[in-house]
């Protein structure tokens, strides 16, 4: 039974902020940023959103782009290493708020970065099973990526939320089952204690073990992997390859070590054939942890220049921690079209810039957002209103 990805949805706060000018106001060389990093523009979460109210819109418009009804949902998975309680998963507000059917199957997975990615092959093993009788499921990869200001990490920040609608239908990309390669390691690269809204991270480790990781999935996706290597990297049978993308320059320095890996001495060559396409988005949104490589995926259908219709996509999931996973599928006829009738890129040309006085005024108001008292909704939701008797309260 084929089963893949039928649509993309996506949200994003309404605010921005440029790196450039987060980098002059801490006395950094701006190219430091922009070329050090791979980023321009990284999404700033109002306090009246979080990884719940991301999570609906993304899956809102996962849902309208598909045309697809609530009453069609048996499955909702929220991956996320930045939930709202310890107990209550993310995917039981998302379905109050989204209205979806009592007899839907809703949990929430973690494990860093890696956790949409393990929603997306158990709802791929659940419709191949025939256990969906016909449903669909909807992954969703919501996040918000928060450093301390003036941190090192500062930069690397993002917010945002993928949803990935998947089915037996796949009009986007569909995925043939076992073409995975699984690599996973117990190592302190990344983490966030329970008592730290903040990530902790050991930088040049954390890189370390993604490539690790890489080199690992990879060569066990090779031993799975179909047909004929012939001569020259088996990668270039791809028509394009996501990787999972804190920042945009961590995606160069996957390439070159997969390139290397197959005796490429010139990876830069295919990097732009390959890789280049998917991090047009990302670049302008910054870290979204658990959807970056599905912003990676979407950026690749919506501008590469190069037709991918029948083509095999690869992709790469890594989750600190850690949990490796590189797999690949086919993009189907149309895909590129629908991808960019989504309106992803209006979607990010749409938000304010905000001046770094601002985004440092919202950050310190967020230091207290999950413990602010309810208010009334005064505009429209879905919008995080603030805690009453310890719940929290959200504007559908």
């Amino acid at each position: 039974m084929h089963a893949g990805i039928d649509a993309i949805g996506l949200a994003l706060p309404p605010l921005t902020l440029e790196l450039a000018a987060l980098a002059r106001a801490r006395n950094v060389e701006p190219s430091k940023f922009l070329e050090g990093l791979g980023t321009t523009r990284i999404s700033i979460p109002p306090v009246d959103e979080d990884t719940v109210t991301l999570a609906v819109r993304a899956a809102n418009s996962a849902l309208e782009n598909a045309g697809v009804a609530k009453s069609d949902i048996g499955l909702c998975i929220v991956g996320t290493e930045t939930a709202v309680d310890h107990s209550k998963p993310v995917a039981a507000f998302v379905h109050g708020l989204l209205g979806l059917p009592s007899g839907c199957r809703i949990y929430e997975t973690k494990h860093a970065c890696y956790g949409a990615t393990a929603g997306l092959q158990t709802a791929l093993d659940w419709i191949r099973s025939g256990s969906a009788r016909g449903k669909k499921a909807l992954i969703i990869g919501s996040d918000i990526a928060r450093y301390g200001l003036r941190t090192p990490g500062e930069p690397t920040q993002g917010a945002g939320a993928v949803a990935l609608l998947v089915s037996d239908a796949p009009r986007l990309v569909a995925f043939e089952p076992g073409k995975v390669g699984t690599f996973a390691h117990d190592v302190n690269d990344f983490w966030r204690p329970l008592y730290s809204k903040d990530a902790v991270v050991d930088g040049h480790y954390s890189v370390s073990c993604y490539l690790e990781g890489l080199e690992g999935a990879y060569r066990a996706y090779l031993e799975r992997a179909d047909g004929p290597r012939g001569e020259g990297p088996f990668s270039d049978r791809f028509g394009a390859i996501a990787y999972h993308v804190p920042y945009g320059k961590m995606a160069v320095k996957a390439h070159r070590h997969l390139r290397g890996l197959e005796g490429d001495a010139d990876p830069a060559k295919s990097f732009e054939r390959l890789v280049a396409p998917t991090l047009v988005l990302p670049r302008l949104v910054g870290n979204i942890y658990t959807g970056s490589l599905y912003l990676a995926l979407a950026s690749a259908l919506s501008e590469s220049p190069a037709d991918l219709a029948g083509r095999e996509v690869a992709l790469f999931s890594y989750g600190s921690g850690s949990c490796a996973e590189l797999f690949s599928g086919t993009v189907q006829p149309g895909a590129q079209a629908r991808a960019r009738a989504s309106g992803w890129r209006a979607l990010i040309d749409g938000q304010r810039v905000i001046d770094v006085a601002e985004y440092e005024t919202i950050m310190d108001a967020r230091e207290a957002m999950d413990t602010r008292a309810a208010h009334d909704a005064d505009g429209p939701g879905p919008r995080f209103l603030g805690v009453r008797d310890h719940r929290r309260i959200y504007s559908a």
